[in-house]
């Protein structure tokens, strides 16, 4: 890749196939509110466990 060109990587497996799954719901909350609602609730659930 170019300089300046962001690229995201990800573990081969069920955790780097879950990461990709929330970095694309990610990118997708910048366009779409209720995503990234879901995503954020999602996210706290996760954070009180």
């Amino acid at each position: 890749m170019p300089r300046g060109t962001p690229v995201a990587t990800m573990a081969i497996g069920k955790h780097g196939a879950v990461n990709a799954a929330l970095l694309a719901l990610q990118i997708l909350g910048l366009q779409d509110a209720d995503v990234k609602a879901k995503l954020k609730a999602k996210k706290e659930e996760a954070a009180s466990k």
